[in-house]
């Protein structure tokens, strides 16, 4: 599995899968351990353009903030 993470805080990151021979990009935004960890699941999507429909909507970054996860 790879995952992109946002370059500002590390919170909004975007997994990518392969499901039954599918690529699905996962969006999810972390808390930080202070607000008691853990995660939401904004939306799964199956297309690169979709991706960003759903970053456009949901957060405050965009598809050229992301990084690779180190």
């Amino acid at each position: 599995m790879s995952e992109l993470v946002c370059g500002c805080c590390g919170r909004w990151r975007v997994s990518v899968e392969l499901i039954r021979g599918r690529y699905v990009y996962r969006l999810v935004h972390r808390y930080p351990h202070r607000f008691g960890g853990g995660k939401d699941v904004l939306g799964e999507v199956g297309s690169v353009a979709e991706l960003e429909e759903l970053l456009r909507r949901r957060t405050p970054v965009r598809l050229a903030d992301l990084r690779e996860a180190a």
